[in-house]
């Protein structure tokens, strides 16, 4: 197997010798009994004369192709998410494309799914916003999702989150958009760890607090929402909401921490899966829930349990940057020639730290071709000036 000198953490190189990879199914043998949905990234095109911190250029054809394998493999598509920069670099007339580009693919793939991020983030940030405000871009993003056929995750709102006075203000802002919505919604609560705009969601800065703010909202707007993903990479306070949620709403987990366990659940429920982990580690999500719809739940910790180092790696703080990660592990795999992200952020993590990614990944049997994943890495060694 290849082997390559990577970078440690107390500045020396050492030799890793590669592993040969698991050989994960191409396509789901069975249906989930898990809904299951994939957060995926957009892969921008590497020769555009933009100017990346300003705008986005992407490679349709890529990002496509993308969201074609993710369907393949049995997982759904959570379109225009944080995964894919959304508000991060990637902007809502960019993102209302892309939403439009992938709702139109999944069309062509029996049995696709696809779910896709509304919130206010064309709402300039610059400006003073009021509630009424915050209901209108709130609606026009949501008209526009429904308009190309798509359905909606209901996005956190840095505006809100800015202008919010009170729980009653979160709590009017929802209850008057999940009364407009056509189908049930799935409602997400990104956390502070993954943005800092949002601290205080809900209205409280203690999250017992706000959980109970939000299931309010989600039991009294029920017959609207079809779950709620939370991203607080707390197990347990996952495990407390799921608890206390209307039998007919879902929780999908956003927990790149914990979600085996979560997925698997326990005595009283289990949770679904909206993660962005499962972009970067997919054919391993699919083996895994394959294997707990066939009633073998041994197979399915053996799957998911090397990817939970790798997962908590990606995912580490600063959380936000976890999406370079999740790019380098689809570049290492040949979903993309280049490492390039929107916005440039193929610099916010060190080499050390997709060193120890790509050593992480093969680890858990994800390098499919170790040979052009260390080239690959090998790459990104040089134009770091590592090992030259």
């Amino acid at each position: 197997m290849p082997a390559i000198r990577l970078p440690t953490k107390d500045g020396g190189l050492e030799e890793f010798i590669t592993s040969k990879p698991l050989d994960f199914p191409e396509t789901a043998d069975l249906p989930f009994n898990r809904a299951a949905l994939a957060a995926a990234h957009v892969v921008p095109r590497a020769t555009a004369d933009n100017d990346p911190w300003m705008d986005a250029d992407l490679d349709w054809d890529r990002t496509i192709a993308y969201r074609k394998y993710l369907w393949g493999l049995g997982l759904g598509v959570a379109e225009a998410m944080d995964t894919a920069q959304r508000g991060m670099g990637l902007d809502w007339p960019t993102s209302l494309e892309l939403i439009r580009r992938s709702v139109d693919a999944s069309k062509d793939i029996p049995g696709a799914v696809v779910a896709s991020g509304a919130g206010t983030d064309h709402l300039s940030p610059s400006e003073d916003h009021n509630l009424d405000d915050i209901v209108r871009a709130y609606e026009e993003q949501c008209e526009a999702v429904e308009a190309v056929g798509g359905r909606i995750i209901l996005m956190a709102s840095r505006a809100l989150a800015d202008c919010a006075k009170s729980p009653n203000d979160y709590a009017a802002v929802y209850d008057r958009i999940l009364g407009q919505v056509r189908e049930p919604v799935i409602v997400h609560w990104l956390g502070e760890m993954f943005d800092p705009a949002l601290a205080g969601y809900w209205g409280h800065d203690d999250h017992s607090d706000a959980m109970d703010v939000c299931l309010d909202v989600l039991i009294r707007n029920q017959k609207k929402v079809d779950g709620i993903k939370i991203s607080l990479l707390d197990k347990d306070k996952e495990i407390r909401l799921r608890r206390g949620l209307p039998a007919n709403v879902r929780m999908y987990t956003g927990d790149d921490f914990n979600y085996a366990e979560l997925i698997a659940g326990d005595d009283e429920g289990y949770s679904d899966a909206l993660l962005g982990i499962f972009d970067a580690i997919a054919p391993a999500a699919s083996a895994a829930l394959t294997a707990l719809a066939g009633n073998r739940p041994e197979e399915f910790h053996r799957i998911f349990e090397p990817t939970v180092p790798l997962s908590r790696h990606i995912f580490r703080a600063p959380t936000r940057f976890y999406k370079t990660g999740v790019v380098f592990m689809a570049y290492l795999n040949s979903h993309q020639d280049h490492f390039v992200m929107v916005g440039g952020q193929q610099s916010t993590r060190s080499i050390t730290h997709l060193a120890e990614i790509f050593k992480l990944a093969d680890k858990a049997g994800l390098l499919t071709n170790p040979e052009q994943a260390a080239a690959r890495m090998q790459h990104v060694l040089t134009v770091h000036g590592v090992g030259v």
